[in-house]
Order: structure tokens, then C-alpha cells, then sequence
């Protein structure tokens, strides 16, 4: 078909993972598991737990029989949760992994923007990696020369030009990324989440960005976490579970497909969740929700004391800290909880166990449902362990210091600020 700017038929991406490796006390005791090698490999495929070389070792499929169609000016989105295969799909369409089966058609020049600095070399100038860049997307210098001003511009970098971008911050990497990316017009733009490391300011800016892209007949394919941006941005959606499509369609109808999954997790022991990420040395067990008398359970009334207690799968060291949100109904960011960022009440020691237990005094959200994202972190900032939907928060109507707080007709907002209207004085 002639609109059709990118055609993917049957793609499956393999990846093979050792197991836990072994260490050995003597060099004998190497030699013998060397030795015994052979014959325990024999005896998994005469136990039918292979049946050729390659099932030999543990093995998964990130991707597995994708199949789809996108023409030229679509903004796609795609979602799901932690794992599922997103940003693998969009590696193969950049061409920086090959698919293990299947093939993909791409009419036009691809633009990827799938993590800070891709394709940036560190001891180069931003001046530099602009020609490197678009040298690799097959553009001349004369063309490149044509763009230089408005990518420094949009990038807002004017002054850090010629410094080596090993010295940029995350949020000066991803904005000369992007501008890059963007304005050496790319038939077909790719970009990840990496969005999510600039300023509100360059969100709005970026997302403008993409719009004029697609309205000049681009394609844009957007992955993202964030259900309202990419609801306002994309009209069709394509969601992704376990590294197949779990739905394909109109963007509103994908998303409520996705969040009925989350809501159907909930029931699921979070130990053995497999739609995480992070190292994985300390997991996420379980989270719950406590009310002002220390009962555990849903739901909440509005302006009532309530405590969130996360337990981990070990007592946590001093280095490690917690970090959990709260988001609404389309997945929109309400309010987070960070235990690295200390405060004067605090109580919280590493000698109270493998648990971290954060207490509200008074919720002020408006009546409704709302999950609860967690993310583990170590030294260093590195990410252990994370979980979509860990957990879900039911707010009832109540009141708050006197005033009645009931279900909202029509939902606009979700957090409520105490208040009171007074007489004016007029002496």
C-alpha cells in the first residue's frame, strides 16, 4: 500500500539468559562441573526440557508474533507495563537489534530518540554530535548547516555548543537528543520515554514538536507510561503484554483495555509479578493500605488518616530507599512519597525491619480510584525493583475539617486544599 510507512509481519525477538553463575572453591571442583556439562545438557532433552541447542539455556521472548501496519502522518501509541516489550520493538524498528523471526518494512528515514544521548559520543561537542548524527540519518553537510540554528535554539544549549556533551546534565542530553532527532525531518520518529527527563516547559515544547512532525506527513511512534500525554497525543494505540499485542485500536479504547489489566493484577502476590524491572537484589512483596486505626484494607474516607506500608523481601541497608506515586484513572501523576528526602518527624530507622511504612494524616484526594506505583532504589540512584499498579487506593466520600467532600458530577481535578471563605472587612 502507498500510506504504508512502516509494515511489521510476525516479529519475535529471543533472548537467551544465563542462569545464577556458579563459583567454585577449587579449581577440581571447576573441572568437574566442566566435565559434567555434557551429560546434564543430554539430560534435558531426554527429559523433553529441550529439544535442540538453543532451549538449552533459559531463554525469553520479549517480542513474540507481532503484526501490524502503520501509515505515513499516524502518531501511535504505545503502552504496557514494565517489561512488556516496548522499547525492544522500537530497538528492532532503529535497526540496533535484529528480530529473531519475522521482518519489518520501513519507507522512509528513521529518527530514534530511545534514551539520553543515543547515537552522542561523549568526548565530542554538541556542535559535532549534530554532524555525526545527522551524517548517520544520511544527510549531507549542507543540509545539516540548514538546521543548525533552529536545533540549537529548540535545545535551548546555545552556550554549552562546544563543550563536550559528557559534561551536559541528563536534562541538556535529552533536549539536544531531541532536537536532533526531530528537526532533521525523519520520515519516521521513534521516541521512548526518555521524555519524561525534561522540564514541563520542554514537554510542552516537544509535544508541539511532534505535532507539526506529523502534520507535515511524519510518522511518530511514542512509547510512554504516561496515559494522559499520550491520550492527548495519539490516536491509535497499540498495548503490549508479555511481548504480544493485547489490543490494537482507537488510543482511548487501548488504554482502558490497559487499565482494566492493571486492576485485574491487583490480586496477583507481587513477589511473584513478573512485569517489574530493576536489578532485582531487594523486591517489592507487598504493599498495603491502613487506616487511622490500624486496619488494613480499602477503602478511604476523604480527610481520614491512612498509612501506606511497603515490605520488602529483605531488611532494607542503609542505602536503600523507596519511592511510591499515586496516579488517577488515566495513569496522570497526582502525588509521590520519597523516603530518601528525610523530614523533621520522621521515625524511620533501618533497624525496624524489612518494611517501610509512610503516614498521611489527613487525605485530601478527591473520591475515587487510584493505583499506587513503587520503585526500589539502591546506592548510586540504581533502580532494584519497580511495579506498575502495586496496589490500588479506593477514596469515599467524607469531609474535611467540617466541610462535606462528596462524589464530584464530573471529575476535573483530584487533590483537595482545606479552605474557608470569610467576611470581607471593609474598615
Amino acid at each position: 500500500m502507498d500510506d504504508v510507512a512502516i509494515r511489521i509481519e510476525g516479529i519475535s525477538k529471543q533472548y537467551f539468559i544465563g542462569g545464577k553463575q556458579k563459583s567454585f572453591d577449587r579449581f577440581g571442583d571447576q573441572v568437574v562441573d566442566i566435565l559434567g556439562s555434557p551429560f546434564r545438557r543430554a539430560g534435558k532433552l531426554l527429559r523433553g526440557q529441550a529439544t535442540g541447542a538453543a532451549e538449552l539455556d533459559e531463554s525469553i521472548w520479549a517480542l513474540k508474533n507481532i503484526t501490524f501496519d502503520i501509515s505515513f502522518g499516524e502518531a501511535i501509541g504505545i503502552i504496557g507495563s514494565n517489561g512488556a516489550g516496548k522499547s525492544t520493538l522500537l530497538k528492532i524498528l532503529s535497526q540496533i537489534t535484529d528480530p529473531t523471526e519475522g521482518y519489518i518494512d520501513i519507507y522512509g528515514r528513521v529518527g530514534s530518540l530511545l534514551e539520553v544521548g543515543t547515537g552522542f559520543h561523549p568526548e565530542l561537542t554538541g556542535r559535532e554530535n549534530i554532524f555525526l548524527n545527522g551524517a548517520i540519518l544520511g544527510m549531507g553537510q549542507a543540509e545539516i548547516k540548514s538546521k543548525f540554528d533552529q536545533i540549537v535554539e529548540f535545545a535551548e544549549i546555545d552556550k554549552f555548543i562546544d563543550t563536550p556533551v559528557k559534561h551536559y546534565s541528563s536534562g541538556m542530553y535529552v533536549r539536544l537528543a531531541f532536537s536532533v532527532a526531530a528537526h532533521l525531518d525523519p520520515e519516521i520518529l521513534l521516541v521512548d520515554e526518555v521524555l519524561a527527563v525534561g522540564d514541563a516547559k520542554f514537554q510542552r515544547k516537544s509535544l508541539g514538536k511532534m505535532n507539526d512532525v506529523t502534520k507535515k506527513g511524519r510518522t511518530v511512534l511514542f512509547v510512554s507510561h504516561n496515559m494522559a500525554l499520550i491520550q492527548a497525543f495519539c490516536e491509535r494505540g497499540i498495548y503490549l503484554e508479555e511481548g504480544r499485542i493485547a489490543a490494537i485500536g482507537p488510543m482511548n479504547e487501548v488504554i482502558n483495555t490497559y487499565l482494566k489489566t492493571l486492576e485485574k493484577k491487583e490480586s496477583q502476590d507481587l513477589s511473584i509479578r513478573q512485569d517489574r524491572k530493576g536489578k532485582g537484589d531487594v523486591k517489592l512483596t507487598a504493599v498495603e493500605v491502613v487506616d487511622g486505626e490500624g486496619v488494613a484494607g480499602n477503602p478511604i474516607k476523604v480527610g481520614q488518616p491512612v498509612s501506606f506500608k511497603l515490605t520488602l523481601s529483605e531488611l532494607p541497608k542503609k542505602d536503600i530507599w523507596c519511592r511510591f506515586s499515586l496516579k488517577d484513572e488515566i495513569g496522570h501523576s497526582v502525588v509521590a512519597f520519597n523516603s530518601k528526602t528525610a523530614g523533621a518527624e520522621d521515625t524511620y530507622s533501618d533497624k525496624l525491619g524489612n518494611s517501610y511504612i509512610c503516614k498521611v494524616e489527613e487525605l485530601l484526594l478527591i473520591p475515587g480510584r487510584y493505583r499506587i506505583d513503587v520503585s526500589i532504589y539502591g546506592s548510586g540512584g540504581e533502580e532494584q525493583d519497580s511495579i506498575d499498579a502495586a496496589a490500588f487506593l479506593d477514596v469515599l466520600p467524607g469531609d474535611v475539617r467540617g466541610r462535606p467532600l462528596g462524589i464530584p458530577k464530573r471529575k476535573q481535578t483530584n487533590v483537595y486544599f482545606p479552605h474557608k471563605w470569610v467576611k470581607p472587612d471593609y474598615s
